[in-house]
C-alpha cells in the first residue's frame, strides 16, 4: 500500500469520535495535546493534516513548519483560533464541523436564558450562604415573551424550535433567511432595530465577521427593553463587554448570560465578573459527552473524505463540492481546468480579468468550476505545485487577475457548456466547451471560431490562411516527424480568409516541430498545449 496520511491530532479531541481516521488503513494518527511541544512542532513538519479544537492558535508562524500540511481540522464550529488567509495562501483546506454541537449550543442557550430570567445562580448562592430570601428573586416567566433571534444558522433554528415549546413569540434578523424559511421557523423576519425594540430576551447567534464584531454595544442596548435580558453563545467580540457592563450597573437591562468572551479565559479584572443580574460561564457550548463525540466524528470524516477523495464540502477557504456530487459533476470541472490550460497558452500578453460563464444544472457548480479553470490558468505560471482548489482565487487576485463569475440559462444544444473570457493585454480571448452526454468533452470554440475537439493530450492551434492544400501540408509536416494526427479540425469565418485549426495529436511536440509549422508560408500563428 501507498505510505500513509499522517494526521497530527491534539486539544485532547474525543478518541471514540476519531474513529474515522483510527480504523482506516489509509492514515496514521500521532497524537499530542501539548501544541507548544517541541514534539508537536516536529510531527508537523511531516503531517498531511492537522484536528485542533479551539485551544491550538493555527497562524502563519505555524504553518511556515507545515511543509506537507494539506488540510487543518477544527472540531467545532468557530475558527477563530485559525488564521484562513495564512492557510489559503498556502493552499491548506481549512475544514469545520457545523453539526455535531448543534442541540448542545442550543440547549446551554435555554439553560443560561432560563437561569438569567428565573435568577437561579443568585438564588443557588443564596441558600448556600443559609438565606431564605425569596422575595429578592423574582424572576419572569418566558411564556409569552419574545426571542429577538439574532442569526437563523444551525443553533438558532433549534434555539427558535425550543423556545416556541415555552409559549414564546420569536422575531428574527437574519439578511439571509428568505421568507419561505422564515415561515417554517414560525418567526416573524424584521431589521435589527426592530428585534432590539421588541425582544425581551435577546439571543445571538452569529459569526465574527467585520459585521458583527461589536454590534451589540452602547448604541444598540439604548434601544432595549429595560427589562430585557440578553444571552450569547455565539462569540465574544459580538459584545461591547465595557458598554454591557456599565449597562448593567445602571439598570438600563435587566440582566445577561454569556458563555463566550472577547478574551478567554475571562480577565481577572473584567468589569462583567462585577456586575449585577449577570450570568458567566466558560465556554461550555460543545461542552457534553454527546457534542465532544459528534464534532470529533464529523471533524474525522471530513478530514479522511478530503484527503482520500477530495471531497472539500466542509472547506471553509475553498469552493466546496463533496460526495455524489463530485462525482457527477467531476467531467465539468476536469472540462474546465484544461479550458485554463488553453487560455494561458492562447492569452497575448498579461492576464488583467478572467470570467466564467456557466450553463447547466446547478449554481452552485460555479464557484468550484472557477477555481478549476484558475488551477488550469496558473499552471503553468507559478507551477502545478503551487496550486490548488483552495489556493487558486487568491493566488489569482493576488497577481492582480479579476475574477467574474456568471451563470446562465440551460442551453438546448449542450447539458453542461462552459465559456472563459479571458481579458488580456493584448486581446479579449473567449474559449467555451461543452459536454455530450454529460462525460465527454469537447472545445467547441476558440475565439471566434467554431470548434469540435476533444481536450486531450496535445493540442496544436493554429492561425493560417484558408487556402486549398494548407490541411495537407500540416498533416505531411506532422508525419514527417513521426507525429499522428488524432483529431484535425479547420475552421473559417469566411472563404479565402484567416482560418484557425484545432489538431490532436499524439505524444510530445517540441519547439522544433513548432518552428517548422511557423515556416510553412501559410501559417501565421502556431501554439502547442499539453492537456493532459
Amino acid at each position: 500500500m501507498a505510505s500513509k496520511f499522517s494526521i497530527l491530532v491534539t486539544d485532547n479531541i474525543s478518541r471514540t469520535g476519531l474513529q474515522p481516521l483510527r480504523k482506516n488503513d489509509h492514515f496514521e494518527l500521532v497524537e499530542i495535546n501539548d501544541s507548544s511541544s517541541t514534539d508537536f512542532f516536529d510531527a508537523l513538519t511531516n503531517a498531511d493534516g492537522l484536528v485542533v479544537r479551539s485551544a491550538t492558535k493555527v497562524g502563519p508562524d505555524m504553518l511556515a513548519g507545515a511543509l506537507n500540511l494539506k488540510v487543518v481540522g477544527r472540531a467545532g464550529v468557530g475558527v477563530d483560533n485559525i488564521d484562513l488567509d495564512a492557510a489559503t495562501e498556502r493552499g491548506i483546506a481549512v475544514l469545520n464541523a457545523p453539526e455535531g454541537n448543534t442541540v448542545s449550543a442550543a440547549e446551554l442557550t435555554l439553560a443560561l436564558m432560563l437561569s438569567v430570567v428565573r435568577r437561579v445562580p443568585g438564588a443557588d448562592a443564596s441558600v448556600r450562604r443559609g438565606e431564605w430570601d425569596r422575595g429578592r428573586f423574582k424572576g419572569a416567566e418566558l411564556r409569552g415573551r419574545t426571542l429577538g433571534l439574532v442569526g437563523a444558522g444551525r443553533v438558532g433554528r433549534e434555539v427558535a424550535q425550543r423556545c416556541r415549546a415555552f409559549g414564546m413569540r420569536v422575531v428574527v434578523h437574519d439578511p439571509y433567511l428568505t421568507d419561505e424559511r422564515a415561515k417554517e421557523l414560525r418567526a416573524d423576519r424584521a431589521d435589527l432595530g426592530a428585534v432590539l425594540e421588541s425582544a425581551d430576551v435577546l439571543s445571538l447567534h452569529v459569526p465574527l465577521t467585520d459585521d458583527t464584531r461589536g454590534m451589540i454595544n452602547q448604541e444598540t442596548i439604548s434601544r432595549m427593553k429595560k427589562s430585557a435580558f440578553i444571552v450569547n453563545v455565539s462569540r465574544g467580540e459580538v459584545i461591547d463587554e465595557e458598554a454591557l457592563a456599565v449597562a448593567l450597573n445602571e439598570g438600563r437591562i435587566a440582566g445577561a448570560a454569556l458563555d463566550v468572551y472577547a478574551n478567554e479565559p475571562l480577565e481577572d479584572d473584567s468589569p462583567l465578573r462585577g456586575a449585577p443580574g449577570v450570568v458567566l460561564t466558560p465556554h461550555l457550548g460543545a461542552s457534553t459527552l454527546e457534542a465532544q463525540e459528534l464534532v470529533a466524528t464529523e471533524i474525522s470524516e471530513a478530514v479522511r473524505d478530503a484527503l482520500l477523495e477530495g471531497d472539500l464540502s466542509h472547506a471553509l477557504n475553498a469552493p466546496g463540492f463533496g460526495g455524489v456530487a463530485l462525482l457527477k459533476f467531476g467531467p465539468v470541472f476536469d472540462l474546465g481546468r484544461r479550458l485554463g490550460l488553453l487560455a494561458c497558452a492562447l492569452a497575448r500578453g498579461g492576464i488583467k480579468g478572467i470570467e466564467v460563464r456557466y450553463s447547466g444544472e446547478s449554481e452552485e457548480v460555479l464557484s468550484p468550476l472557477t477555481a478549476h479553470v484558475l488551477m488550469g490558468l496558473l499552471k503553468n505560471i507559478i507551477g502545478a505545485r503551487s496550486i490548488n482548489l483552495v489556493s487558486a482565487g487568491y493566488l489569482a487576485r493576488q497577481r492582480g487577475i479579476d475574477i467574474a463569475l456568471a451563470h446562465l440559462s440551460r442551453r438546448t444544444d449542450y447539458s453542461e457548456f462552459v465559456e472563459v473570457i479571458v481579458k488580456a493585454e493584448g486581446e479579449d480571448l473567449r474559449l467555451a466547451g461543452a459536454l455530450l452526454g454529460d462525460m465527454h468533452p469537447r472545445v467547441v470554440r476558440i475565439r471566434d471560431y467554431h470548434v469540435d475537439i476533444v481536450p486531450d493530450g496535445t493540442l496544436i492551434v493554429l492561425r493560417n490562411q484558408d487556402v486549398p492544400g494548407v490541411i495537407g501540408r500540416v498533416g505531411t509536416l506532422l508525419g514527417a516527424h513521426s507525429i499522428n494526427i488524432a483529431e484535425y479540425h479547420q475552421a473559417r469565418l469566411t472563404m479565402g480568409g484567416d482560418a484557425l485549426a484545432a489538431i490532436a495529436v499524439d505524444g510530445k511536440v517540441d519547439s522544433t516541430v513548432r518552428d517548422a509549422l511557423m515556416e510553412l508560408q501559410e501559417v501565421s500563428a502556431a501554439v502547442v498545449i499539453r492537456l493532459s
